[in-house]
């Protein structure tokens, strides 16, 4: 029980994000829950007690106050791996995040910065490989040159979501191919 997790929802009904598919850890949802944040769509079947309280924990929450997703997603080293697919983009190899790093394509001690157009996946040895150079006098090639992607091309570049990977209350959520009722 100590790590469930409630799919939460625009006032719309639909996730914040797909990727990574935005939820919060049951005891946040219950706050929010309590302090009338959200709305309540689904619960688990498990109940959590206090001294004066005893209620289902919250397994689906929408928010009651619709929130604009314009823009482009947060730079993070998350969001990168998923812009970049999780693939080294030199050697074009994938691997687990516990793997990968970021590059900067121009090196920061050759004046360099760190936005989305300078950044890109890469595994430790290609990284290592390249080290304070840039990519053609290390006489290596970028797969893709790197850019700032919208939040919807990061969503189609993470892949679509396993239904095994997520609780049966949120499948209705999260755009499935399911049979409607008649």
């Amino acid at each position: 029980m100590m790590d469930l997790q409630t799919l939460v929802l625009n006032a719309d009904y639909r996730p914040l994000s797909l990727f990574p598919l935005s939820s919060w850890h049951w005891r946040d949802a219950v706050s929010a829950l309590l302090l009338e944040r959200v709305q309540l769509v689904a619960e688990y079947d498990v109940v959590v007690r206090s001294p004066n309280l005893s209620l289902r924990v919250p397994s689906v929450v929408a928010l009651k106050r619709y929130l604009r997703l314009e823009g482009f997603p947060a730079f993070t080293r998350f969001n990168i791996y998923c812009r970049d697919q999780w693939r080294c983009q030199y050697c074009g190899q994938e691997f687990p995040a516990s793997e990968l790093t970021f590059d900067h394509v121009v090196p920061r001690s050759r004046g360099g910065r760190t936005p989305w157009e300078n950044v890109v996946t890469a595994c430790s040895a290609c990284n290592l490989l390249k080290g304070n150079r840039l990519p053609e006098e290390a006489g290596m090639r970028l797969l893709r040159r790197p850019y700032r992607p919208s939040r919807r091309e990061l969503a189609r570049a993470s892949g679509p979501i396993r239904r095994e990977q997520v609780h049966h209350t949120w499948l209705d959520f999260l755009y499935w191919d399911s049979e409607l009722e008649a």
